[in-house]
């Protein structure tokens, strides 16, 4: 068993905690928050044996192997650093930080300390994403021509939903950070790196309230993000995100090759992990269902999605971890999709196109 320490009790208490509960090898015994009151319920309603405001207290625990950390991201930084200075092994959430430059120092230090890290990019683990992947693969749509990318939610539509650490950019904030950092990682993950980028970013609701003062208070983040992207290969894909719009289709991938179409999309919004269903053609013919084999399809199924898939992306750091042996998605990918993010940011302000270098030579300078 490997004894895992929980920091981040919002997304942790609804994904993390259930999730490495229900896994075999996994044993949460730790749980940190900055309010000592609320670790001591939290770890008492879940029969986590300790709970500790310091996240320095809790690293030293013997009982800690690993830690998951879920907080938000302008916390990911000093936090992941803490965690494997202690030689303890990671599972952060996204967005992996608030630069690539923090990113690619925490890679460095998980290397130099000889400990396993990986970033929750659950996409990844999710049955239809699995079997889309695989007919890519299999050149189902032969030489790609175009990608069309829609991922659009209204989780931040409503007007009256108070101003928080998302509506603050240097806190990490806004739509490309939650959603973008998702899309970037499983870009590079199904077609492979990209050239080139350009990015217009816009906030459609610019204020929101207080819930400390009751005051209206600016929000300087994206909740729309229209990038037009070039990959290495020279393929085009346009990619829109949103998180204040009501739309029926949620989020919708599309691959346009010389022989055939491919989709995979969902229409369920109230959960982004299922519902993800796949579509495709060969030219000339019409577009049909393509059913998903049950060796892709998660054995138990949650109230709360995202737990189906996150038991997957533990099960993967488990294994890395059992062999000594870095897997992917590792911090590597988290500073692809955090580069990505900077230059999208530089793009905006710049109003034009910008160049994007590949991992290797952003990592040796």
């Amino acid at each position: 068993m490997i004894g895992i320490a929980i920091a981040g009790t919002g997304f942790g208490q609804k994904v993390h905690i259930p999730g490495f509960q229900a896994h075999p090898q996994t044993e949460v015994v730790a749980v940190y928050h900055r309010d000592i009151n609320k670790a001591q319920a939290i770890a008492e309603s879940h029969n986590i044996p300790h709970a500790s405001d310091s996240l320095a207290d809790i690293v030293a625990l013997p009982e800690v192997q690993a830690v998951s950390i879920s907080t938000p991201p302008f916390l990911h930084y000093e936090m992941a650093k803490t965690v494997l200075q202690a030689g303890k092994h990671l599972l952060l959430e996204k967005p992996t930080t608030l630069n690539a430059v923090e990113a690619k120092e925490l890679y460095r230090l998980a290397k130099a300390k000889g400990v396993i890290a990986t970033v929750d990019f659950e996409f990844r683990f999710v049955p239809g994403w699995q079997l889309f992947a695989e007919l890519l693969s299999e050149d189902y749509v032969g030489k790609l021509r175009l990608i069309k990318i829609d991922w659009l939610g209204s989780s931040r539509a409503d007007t009256s939903r108070p101003w928080n650490w998302y509506s603050d950019k240097e806190k990490g904030g806004g739509a490309l950070g939650s959603l973008g950092s998702h899309a970037f990682d499983y870009i590079h993950w199904l077609f492979g790196p990209i050239r080139r980028l350009n990015a217009h970013l816009t906030t459609a609701i610019a204020t929101r309230v207080d819930p400390v003062s009751g005051e209206s208070k600016p929000v300087n983040t994206d909740d729309n993000c229209i990038l037009t992207l070039e990959l290495a290969n020279g393929t085009p894909c346009q990619l829109s995100i949103s998180a204040v719009v009501h739309a029926s289709r949620t989020h919708w991938v599309e691959v346009y090759g010389d022989r055939g179409t491919l989709i995979v999309g969902s229409e369920n919004q109230k959960d982004y992990i299922h519902g993800f269903r796949v579509w495709g053609s060969q030219a000339g013919k019409a577009l049909t269902e393509i059913e998903i084999p049950n060796r892709l399809i998660f054995p138990k199924n949650y109230t709360d999605g995202r737990i189906s898939a996150f038991i997957r992306v533990v099960d993967q750091w488990v294994q890395g971890i059992d062999h000594n042996q870095e897997i992917t998605p590792s911090l590597r990918e988290g500073i692809y999709s955090q580069l990505l993010m900077d230059l999208s940011h530089e793009s905006h302000q710049k109003s034009s196109w910008v160049d994007v270098p590949s991992l290797e030579e952003f990592l040796s300078n």
